[in-house]
């Protein structure tokens, strides 16, 4: 960035408690003269919300959850409860980013309603992309809003791709970690866990997305994203292990030349590209890399036969309309029944895959077919999960 700047960028951050939220923030701490806190929202937790709140002199807070809300005592000045109230932070005129670091399908309109208002959306909401990415980019486009975005791997694409032509894209190959489970074959998986699921090697991240990362529900998502966001079929977007989590990803041009994006894995460096993009900020805090520490780099095929619900999302997305939606929704009810102990590890691919199938591949048009499409997935993917707990009780399920 230059080093003149008129005044800081005003930023609200939506999901602030969450792992990349409190990221987000601390790398706004930073840069005090760069960046100003305008706005916060979180769903739940609202001691953190209030501590982060104080810290950044912020104004405008929102519980997005009307019950938890309901249930707090002292309410502090300026704050408010609700999907409105969130909607409203993203269309303030005082807010030039958001940072959108929402958790799941709830993240889809504020992200639409911020784009068609004409901000930068800095976006940590893959459910946003795979839900509603035809609605996404059509609000872009309507509005005059810039989706840049925070995941590792799409922002090391997007860095890949600064200054190349349109048309000279061959190949996107996405690289993933492996998460806890990498080498294990699929009936060493019958008897997983939540607490081992947990476990990621590399990356520390919320439950949901560490589920899905030892799925590799994550990685279908991701190439779902990346074939919203650079427009390249699904024949020319692959995904490969790479336990070192040092390359986020690789362009490779219709040239040969292969170019890519490295750094250890560390969410900071991506929300800061993001806020600032396409200029750089320099940060000393953040880490220098060191390819000698970072050897041996090594690379695996996935393997789909233990972790089937990679498949099940890339073909969701090939199949498009509100196919990839019904994933997306699907994917959170499973992860959320694995998480309490009420399905095991490979069942959650098979509720995901019955969802989509049972949704089928119907157009999305407007937001109205994906909330419809979302509220039949996770219908058909919780009726699958009790006739599972049935079917394991012994007891017949409830009509």
């Amino acid at each position: 960035m230059s080093d003149v700047q008129e005044r800081p960028i005003r930023v609200a951050i939506l999901g602030s408690t969450g792992s990349i939220g409190k990221s987000a923030l601390e790398v706004l701490a930073r840069h005090p003269g760069r960046f100003e806190v305008r706005a916060l929202a979180a769903n739940r937790s609202v001691d953190l919300l209030a501590e982060q709140a104080t810290r950044f002199a912020v104004g405008r807070v929102v519980v997005a959850d009307d019950a938890v809300f309901g249930r707090m005592g002292h309410l502090p000045r300026g704050w408010v409860s609700g999907r409105e109230a969130v909607v409203s932070i993203v269309e303030d005129p005082e807010v030039d980013v958001v940072l959108n670091a929402l958790v799941g399908f709830a993240g889809l309109e504020p992200t639409i309603r911020a784009l068609r208002a004409g901000k930068r959306v800095a976006l940590a909401n893959k459910e946003s992309l795979v839900a509603g990415g035809p609605l996404v980019l059509e609000a872009r486009d309507a509005g005059g809003g810039t989706l840049v975005p925070v995941d590792s791997e799409h922002s090391a694409i997007l860095q890949c791709l600064e200054g190349s032509r349109d048309g000279t894209v061959q190949r996107l190959i996405i690289t993933a970690s492996g998460g806890p489970f990498r080498g294990r074959s699929a009936p060493d998986l019958a008897s997983v866990g939540p607490a081992q699921a947990l476990r990621h090697p590399t990356w520390s991240m919320g439950a949901k997305i560490t589920i899905d990362s030892a799925t590799l529900a994550n990685k279908a998502l991701e190439v779902i994203e990346a074939h919203v966001l650079y427009g390249l079929p699904y024949s020319r977007i692959e995904a490969v292990v790479h336990p070192q989590s040092i390359i986020h990803s690789f362009v490779e041009f219709v040239d040969g030349s292969v170019l890519a994006q490295m750094g250890f894995p560390d969410m900071e460096l991506p929300i800061l590209y993001a806020l600032t993009w396409p200029e750089r900020l320099g940060d000393a805090q953040l880490r220098t890399f060191d390819p000698l520490r970072s050897s041996p780099l090594t690379f695996e095929a996935l393997d789909e036969a233990a972790f089937p619900l990679f498949r099940v999302g890339v073909d969701a997305g090939e199949r498009g309309g509100v196919a990839p939606t019904a994933f997306n929704a699907a994917n959170e009810v499973a992860v959320e029944a694995f998480l309490s102990e009420r399905i095991s590890f490979p069942a959650m691919a098979d509720a995901v895959s019955a969802a989509v199938e049972g949704v089928g591949s119907r157009d999305l048009r407007e937001l109205d077919d994906v909330r419809e499409a979302d509220g039949a997935a996770r219908r058909i993917a919780r009726e699958w999960i009790t006739r599972q707990e049935a079917r394991a009780s012994g007891a017949a399920p409830h009509k």
